[in-house]
C-alpha cells in the first residue's frame, strides 16, 4: 500500500489591498510506503499529542500553533520512519489576473504538479491518497476526476487509486503533514528556516512555482 497525505497552508486570496492574503501558498503531499509505516507515523502524532498538548487540552498537531519544541519532539518520534516529502509552493503576486478568480482551478493545478513529481513506480498494491477536507461536494468531485484524468497515464491500470477527503483531527497522518507544509511555506512567506531544517533530510522535492 502507497499512502499519500496532501495539504496545503498559506491562502489563495489575491486581494493584496485591501486585505493581506498570504504572498505564497503551498501544497505538499508525504508518501508513507506500507501499512505499518503509516501506523508507526500515527503512533507519534499520538504520543505526542499526549505528552506534549494535554496542558493544553488539545487534541491536534496544526503547524500554525504548536511551538518547535513540540514540532521537533514529534520528528524525532518519527524520524526513522520510511517516508518522503514532497512540496509546491506558488507565488502568488505572479499569478494571471483572470485566474485568481478560478481558485479551485489554481488549487487543482498546484495539486497535480506535485504528483506529477511522485515515483508511483513505488506503488505495487494499492495507491491511497488522502486531502485533508476542505471542499464541498461538488468540489470534491472535480477535484478528485480531474486527478484521475492527470494521473491516469502515470499510475499502472491494475493499480487501484483511492482517492478520499479526510478531517485532520480524525486522520493522524494528516496532522503530520500539516506540520511539514507549514514549515515549507514558512520558508518562503517568512524566511523562517527553522523548523523547516529540523526535517529538511525527507524533502525530496521542494520548488518554488512562478519565481
Amino acid at each position: 500500500m502507497l499512502y499519500l497525505y496532501l495539504d496545503e497552508s498559506g491562502d489563495l486570496g489575491f486581494d493584496f489591498f485591501a486585505k493581506k492574503p498570504s504572498k505564497f501558498f503551498t501544497i505538499t503531499v508525504m508518501m508513507v510506503q506500507g501499512v505499518e509505516n503509516n501506523k508507526k507515523i500515527s503512533k507519534a502524532v499520538k504520543r505526542t499529542i499526549r505528552q506534549k498538548l494535554y496542558k493544553q487540552a488539545r487534541t491536534e498537531l496544526k503547524g500554525t500553533r504548536d511551538s518547535i519544541t513540540v514540532k521537533t519532539y514529534f520528528y524525532k518520534l518519527m524520524r526513522d520512519v520510511p517516508f518522503e516529502i514532497y512540496a509546491l509552493t506558488l507565488n502568488k503576486k505572479r499569478v494571471y489576473e483572470h485566474l485568481t478568480r478560478k481558485k479551485e482551478r489554481v488549487y487543482n493545478f498546484i495539486a497535480r504538479k506535485v504528483l506529477d513529481v511522485i515515483p508511483f513506480d513505488n506503488a505495487n498494491t494499492r495507491i491511497e491518497l488522502i486531502i485533508d477536507k476542505s471542499k464541498g461536494k461538488y468540489e470534491i468531485r472535480e477535484f478528485n476526476q480531474y486527478l484521475v484524468r492527470q494521473l491516469s497515464g502515470k499510475i499502472d491500470p491494475k493499480i487501484p487509486l483511492d482517492i478520499e477527503h479526510h478531517l485532520s483531527h480524525a486522520d493522524l497522518p494528516l496532522q503530520a503533514v500539516d506540520l511539514f507544509s507549514w514549515g515549507i511555506f514558512r520558508k518562503y512567506e517568512k524566511k523562517d528556516m527553522e523548523w523547516f531544517n529540523v526535517f529538511k533530510e525527507k524533502v525530496k522535492y521542494d520548488s518554488l512555482y512562478l519565481p
